[in-house]
């Protein structure tokens, strides 16, 4: 693990490999270790693997509980990363959270994404009713921590019949969550429902692009990542049979082999 003080904060983050530069964004709430998988591969196959903890996560940074983190906030964090490793231009990945991290970097900076993963996440404003719901879990992770909404939403996470059947993967899920601060998630969840649209920015994608969704996922459903297919010009559509929202840990050869093809179009 290294650390970079960028903006005047500390951010965590490993730095694999060498060749094709590949930033990996992860989720809510989760740190870097869940694209552990795919940085041990492709760092070993010829690309330069970055995954960095979010601001509010892992062993980055902690807001004040008072904070809200806007996904351009993380966009610009990513930015900052990249300068601080002397990376230009490079693919850029990230799954739910991850991937409309990802969408904002692509609305905001364009020039520098030479390819973009957008796995089981949605390009679409926050609704009403979801911005209420996010603001009151906020809230109640503040209260709680995040054991309680991590032993409600495993299940989700992961499909229940890959939590009986893959025990590692759901302890790395559930612990990835339950360790997450909940000034961090709280300050995200705040941020997160103020999210524009990002459904007109993504027809404007000029680059190879690779949505992959599971067929399990209930929070971001197939059609989902059908819809970010039909808008994104010649965009690659992938959908992991048997996964649900963390198809890259639940289905690892499934989505390292379609990862793999689309970087190789790249490389």
């Amino acid at each position: 693990m290294s650390t970079a003080e960028l903006g005047g904060i500390s951010v965590a983050y490993d730095d694999l490999g060498s060749g094709l530069p590949v930033v990996l964004v992860h989720g809510h709430p989760f740190n870097r270790s869940m694209w552990r998988p795919q940085a041990e591969r492709f760092s070993q196959e010829g690309c330069r693997v970055i995954t960095a903890d979010l601001r509010g996560y892992g062993e980055s940074t902690k807001p004040e509980q008072s904070e809200k983190t806007g996904l351009d906030v993380f966009a610009a964090d990513i930015t900052r990363l990249a300068d601080h490793l002397g990376i230009e231009r490079f693919v850029l990945g990230g799954l739910s959270m991850g991937g409309q991290i990802v969408m904002e970097f692509h609305r905001t900076y364009p020039g520098r994404v030479a390819g973009l993963l957008l796995a089981d996440t949605s390009p679409q404003e926050e609704t009403e009713e979801g911005k209420r719901v996010r603001d009151t879990m906020a809230d109640r992770v503040l209260a709680e921590g995040l054991n309680p909404y991590a032993e409600e939403v495993l299940t989700k996470m992961v499909s229940p019949e890959n939590v009986r059947t893959m025990p590692e993967v759901a302890a790395h899920v559930l612990r990835m969550m339950r360790t997450t601060p909940p000034a961090g998630a709280a300050a995200a969840l705040r941020g997160r429902a103020e999210r524009p649209d990002y459904r007109e920015s993504l027809k404007r994608v000029k680059v190879p692009s690779l949505v992959v969704v599971g067929t399990e996922d209930e929070f971001t459903p197939v059609s989902d990542a059908e819809l970010m297919h039909e808008l994104i010009p010649g965009s690659t559509l992938a959908v992991i049979e048997g996964a649900a929202h963390l198809p890259n840990l639940e289905r690892e050869a499934e989505f390292n082999a379609v990862f793999a093809r689309f970087l190789k179009e790249i490389g």
